[in-house]
């Protein structure tokens, strides 16, 4: 009985930490990648994403 408590804690700490690495991750994370690999694009010849993002 007392272990198998443990272990459904255990999982369930083990899930919150995953999530929150997650998070933590995701925070740290630039939000420009988007305009990069545009930039890569253009270059390669494919002209579909050769839009600057100034542009409208």
């Amino acid at each position: 009985m007392l272990a198998r408590r443990f272990t459904i804690v255990c999982l369930l700490v083990t899930l919150f930490g995953m999530v929150f690495a997650i998070l933590v991750a995701d925070a740290g994370r630039s939000r420009r990648n988007y305009q990069t690999a545009s930039a890569g694009s253009c270059l390669t010849g494919s002209k579909i994403f050769c839009r600057s993002p100034d542009q409208d």
